[in-house]
C-alpha cells in the first residue's frame, strides 16, 4: 500500500471513530437528559391535571372533558373511586389497560399526605406518577398519569437523522480532503523517493524542483546537495582514472624507451668486429640509460611517499645557504660543460623545513634549468620576505609556453616531449617539487617568457 493510501485511510478511520464516537455520545446524553426532563415534567402536570379533574362534573360531559384534558397534555390517565377501584380511563388503549384496582400500598402513601408518587422503573416502558384527588363533584380520589418513553424519546429519530446526516456528509468531504491531503504529503516524498532512485542509478546531474518551507523542502536541497557533491566526485573520479590511466601508460613507454636502447647497446656489444671507440660509445648509451631509469624509480619512491607516507618530511632548522651551496658544487661541472654561469647568493638565512626534501627540490629546478638553457646563466637566490624566505632558480633558457603552464606539474607531462627524452628527463621532477612543496604547505610559483628563460620560486619560513 502507498503512502498516500495509508494516510488517506488513517484519516478516514479517525474521522469515522470520531463522529461515530461524537455521535453515539451526543444521543446517549440527549436520551438522557430528555427522560429526566420527562419525568420532572409529569410530575408537574400531575399537578394541574389533579386540579382540572377535582372542577369536572359527573355527567354527560364528563367523559369528554377528560378526554380533551388527556389529548391536550399528551398523557394517559386513569381515574379511582375512594375504594381505589378505575372509574374511567382516557384515551382507551388495549395493550396499555390500566388495572382495575390501584395499588394498595401505592395508595395508602398517597392517603398519608403524600400528593404526588413517582414512578420509574428501567425495565418499564411508561413513566407514572399518582396524584390525590378531591373533588365535591364527582367520585375521583386518585389520579394515575403515565406516558409511554418511546412518545418522550420521539424527538431523538429526527435528531439522530440529523447526526447521522452531519456525519455521512462530514465522512464525505473528509474523505475528498483525505485523498487531497494525502497527495499534498505524498506527493514530495514520491517525489523523493524518485530522485534518490535516480542518484543511486548514477543519475546526479538532475535537480529536484520542491519548492517547499518544511522538512520536505530542506531534505530536497540536501539530496540536491549530494547529487551535485556525487557529480563532482564522479567527475573527480574519471579524470582520477584518467591520469592513471595515462600514468601507467606513461611508466611504461618510459621505461620501455631505455630498456630497449639499454638492449640494443648490449646488442652491439655482442658484435666480434666491434672497434674500442664504438665499445665506449655503447657502454657509455646504456650506462646513462641505466641512470634514467634509477632517476625515474627514485622520483616514483618520492611521488609514492608522498601519497601515504604521513612522515613524509622531517622538518627541522638549518641554513639556506648551506643547501644551496651543496646543489651548486654537484651541478657546478655540468653547467661549465655547457658554457653556461652557475650563480648563488652567499647570505645565510635560517629556515625550517626538511633540507633533504629541499635539496632535492633544488636540485631538480637546477636540473632542468641547465638541461634547458644553452647560452646565459642560472641563478639560485634566496631573501628575506616579511617573514619568509624566497627560494628562486632562474635561467636564460628556452623558456615556457603560457599553454603549458597550468599542466607543468603534472606527472609525465612534458612541454616538448621529444626533446625531453632527449635530455634525458624522466617527467616527475616538477611533479616531485610540487608534493614535496606541498608537504611544507608551500607552493611552487613560476613565470617565464618564451626565449628569454624562466623563474621558479617557493616560500620556506623563516626561524
Amino acid at each position: 500500500m502507498s503512502i498516500r493510501a495509508k494516510l488517506a485511510w488513517t484519516f478516514i478511520l479517525l474521522l469515522i471513530f470520531g463522529v461515530t464516537a461524537i455521535g453515539s455520545y451526543s444521543i446517549l446524553f440527549i436520551r438522557n437528559y430528555l427522560l429526566d426532563e420527562g419525568r420532572k415534567q409529569i410530575v408537574n402536570d400531575a399537578e394541574w391535571l389533579a386540579i382540572t379533574i377535582e372542577n369536572l362534573r359527573t355527567g354527560e360531559n364528563f367523559e369528554t372533558n377528560l378526554n380533551e384534558a388527556a389529548r391536550t397534555s399528551g398523557y394517559r390517565l386513569a381515574i379511582y373511586d375512594e375504594d381505589g377501584s378505575l372509574f374511567a380511563e382516557v384515551p382507551y388503549h388495549e395493550q396499555l389497560q390500566a388495572s382495575s384496582e390501584i395499588d394498595p400500598s401505592i395508595k395508602e402513601q398517597l392517603d398519608t399526605q403524600v400528593q404526588k408518587t413517582f414512578f420509574d422503573d428501567p425495565g418499564e416502558d411508561e413513566l407514572i406518577t399518582y396524584a390525590r384527588v378531591q373533588s365535591p363533584h364527582n367520585p375521583a380520589r386518585y389520579l394515575k398519569v403515565s406516558i409511554v418513553k418511546d412518545q418522550i424519546y420521539q424527538p431523538i429519530k429526527t435528531i439522530r437523522w440529523i447526526i447521522y446526516t452531519g456525519m455521512f456528509i462530514a465522512i464525505g468531504l473528509v474523505l475528498l480532503v483525505s485523498m487531497l491531503f494525502a497527495r499534498y504529503i505524498s506527493q514530495p516524498i514520491t517525489q523523493l523517493e524518485t530522485a534518490a532512485k535516480n542518484i543511486a542509478r548514477g543519475k546526479t546531474n538532475q535537480t529536484l524542483n520542491l519548492d517547499r518551507k518544511d522538512e520536505f523542502g530542506t531534505l530536497a536541497k540536501s539530496l540536491n546537495q549530494m547529487a551535485e557533491k556525487l557529480q563532482s566526485d564522479n567527475l573527480a573520479l574519471k579524470r582520477l582514472y584518467q591520469k592513471q590511466t595515462q600514468f601507467f601508460a606513461d611508466i611504461t613507454h618510459e621505461i620501455r624507451n631505455p630498456l630497449h636502447t639499454v638492449a640494443g647497446s648490449l646488442e652491439m656489444l655482442q658484435m666480434d668486429n666491434l672497434d674500442e671507440k664504438q665499445k665506449k660509445k655503447y657502454l657509455v648509451t646504456a650506462e646513462r640509460q641505466t641512470k634514467r631509469i634509477d632517476r625515474l624509480f627514485k622520483d616514483l619512491v618520492t611521488l609514492q611517499r608522498y601519497d601515504s607516507d604521513n612522515q613524509f618530511i622531517q622538518k627541522k632548522q638549518f641554513d639556506i645557504k648551506e643547501t644551496i651551496q651543496l646543489v651548486v658544487d654537484q651541478h657546478e661541472q655540468e653547467a661549465a660543460d655547457k658554457g653556461l654561469k652557475l650563480k648563488s647568493q652567499k647570505k645565510s638565512y635560517t629556515v625550517t623545513a626538511d633540507p633533504d626534501k629541499i635539496e632535492q627540490v633544488l636540485d631538480n629546478l637546477v636540473t632542468n634549468a641547465i638541461k634547458f638553457t644553452n647560452v646565459g646563466t642560472v641563478e639560485i637566490s634566496a631573501k628575506k620576505v616579511d617573514d619568509r624566505v624566497e627560494v628562486s632558480v632562474k635561467d636564460t633558457g628556452i623558456g615556457i609556453s603560457e599553454e603549458h603552464l597550468d599542466r607543468l606539474y603534472d606527472r609525465f607531462y612534458r612541454t616538448d616531449k621529444a626533446r625531453s627524452r632527449d635530455k634525458g628527463g624522466t617527467g616527475l621532477g616538477l611533479a616531485v617539487v610540487k608534493s614535496i612543496l606541498n608537504s611544507h604547505g608551500s607552493e611552487i610559483f613560476v613565470e617565464s617568457e618564451p626565449g628569454k628563460g624562466s623563474r621558479f620560486w617557493f616560500h620556506l619560513p623563516a626561524k
